[in-house]
């Protein structure tokens, strides 16, 4: 059996977490207990798994220096971003132990006398395969929502942020198997797809693709929500400044490692005005130590990461950025290129990491028509001071989550969230669509004794 290690990316010979990887065998073992775990995790009344979780918000919510810290040094997330993921993931946990008492069905006219009604019921055991990226966000708005209404969870983490799964489950305090880490990579979350019986995935697109194959296979539902290609049509009426500050956080914080960061930069009548402005701003952002309060660009979160943002530059002309820093760990400059031809990998592929391109459209249906032309369709944004054309604009928009005068970065846990194309396959996450997700409908007739 092999071991799983996770190491800090600004300092590559620190090893934050190492554990056996679960194996095939292990994680059958973890879902099996799990099982047996979730017959009484369901069987409990809704105000005592409103309490646990609530329980657990207050755990996270205490230990929420230590869990910034360990973001900060395990994926190397800027100490801002890292307090404020902690934040959010003690609210997602608020935010469920309340819809534990959301209602779980409807009455309905029987077609004769008696009573008709339906009745949500937990699935059982829900895998959860998840990113390194927001290592305790992600998890928890899959797990909270399966929790509340009465799965256990067998959670499959990156082996990049392992540390910080092993720390949450830790926290949580619920009962025994109730929420289980299984250490692993490809061979586990293989595993985990062909034993659980609902499955969420966050990761790429192509392996997101064989994730939805497999559980359909099975007859398990399934989501998985990949990657993006996220555009920003900027219209010859912004505010420029406005604009270029929130583009340049939205494509370079966190070194562009969100599927929502911005990918790609639009301009309608004002290229070389939308340029300055983004090369401007992208010299105001704090590059360099996660843990300073000032940075906003960390590292990559390792070195085939740098590697593919360095190269992703060639066939391009270079505005800012461009090469990787002179310091420890997997450091790329803020990298703005345009000039890029259509079939570039800029224009088309998500490139994980601190690097967009500039496209000019001639008119704003060119703009849309660049936009949507890609195989993504995740988050999208338009900035322009006309409410019509930002209605107009907005609705032409192929994306499941469209913003205006505002980044295509940032998702509301409490709303659906989810795209179109190759970003997302089966139900939305988050908010109140989590419910349909991790329970299954039951109809029920009774009829009086005698009929």
């Amino acid at each position: 059996m092999g071991v799983v290690e996770s190491r800090s990316p600004q300092n590559p010979a620190d090893v934050v977490a190492s554990a056996p990887a679960a194996g095939g065998a292990g994680v059958a073992e973890a879902v099996r207990r799990a099982r047996e775990a979730q017959r009484g995790w369901a069987g409990a009344n809704a105000a005592e798994r409103a309490s646990a979780l609530s329980s657990a918000a207050a755990a996270v919510a205490g230990a929420a220096g230590e869990l910034a810290a360990l973001a900060v040094r395990e994926v190397g997330k800027p100490i801002t971003e890292a307090k404020g993921e902690v934040a959010r993931a003690a609210a997602i946990l608020r935010y469920y132990s309340q819809q534990v008492f959301d209602p779980v069905g409807a009455v309905h006219e029987p077609s004769g006398s008696g009573l008709s009604y339906t009745r949500r019921r937990p699935h059982g055991v829900a895998g959860l395969i998840t990113p390194w990226n927001f290592p305790l966000a992600i998890p928890l708005w899959k797990a909270a929502p399966a929790l509340a209404f009465g799965n256990a969870v067998v959670l499959k983490p990156a082996p990049q942020a392992l540390g910080c799964a092993l720390r949450l489950a830790e926290l949580l305090g619920l009962p025994e198997d109730v929420f289980q880490v299984v250490p692993g990579d490809a061979e586990e979350g293989v595993a985990l797809i062909e034993a659980a019986d609902v499955i969420s995935f966050t990761g790429s697109a192509a392996v997101g693709r064989k994730v939805a194959v497999a559980a359909v296979g099975r007859g398990v539902p399934v989501q998985a929500e990949m990657g993006g290609q996220n555009p920003s049509v900027v219209l010859d009426d912004a505010n420029l400044e406005a604009a270029a500050g929130q583009i340049a956080a939205a494509a370079f914080g966190y070194a562009g490692q969100k599927c929502t960061a911005t990918k790609r930069v639009i301009t309608v009548g004002n290229g070389a005005e939308v340029r300055e402005a983004l090369v401007a701003a992208i010299a105001k952002l704090g590059v360099g130590d996660p843990a300073d309060p000032g940075t906003a660009v960390g590292p990559v979160i390792e070195r085939e990461a740098r590697d593919r943002v360095l190269a992703a530059t060639a066939g391009g002309r270079v505005l800012a950025g461009g090469q990787a820093l002179d310091r420890d760990g997997w450091f790329a400059a803020p990298t703005l290129v345009d000039g890029a031809e259509p079939g570039h990998v800029l224009a088309r592929e998500e490139v994980f990491g601190p690097i967009c391109l500039v496209q000019d459209a001639g008119s704003v249906e060119e703009a849309v028509a660049l936009a949507n032309g890609v195989p993504y369709g995740l988050a999208s944004a338009v900035y322009t001071r006309d409410l019509d054309r930002a209605l107009e604009v907005s609705s032409r928009l192929e994306s499941g989550l469209v913003k205006v005068n505002t980044p295509t970065t940032g998702v509301d846990f409490y709303l659906p969230f989810g795209g179109e194309k190759d970003s997302s396959y089966g139900p939305r996450e988050q908010g109140k669509a989590a419910q349909e997700f991790y329970t299954t409908t039951h109809t029920i007739a009774i009829a009086p004794a005698g009929n």
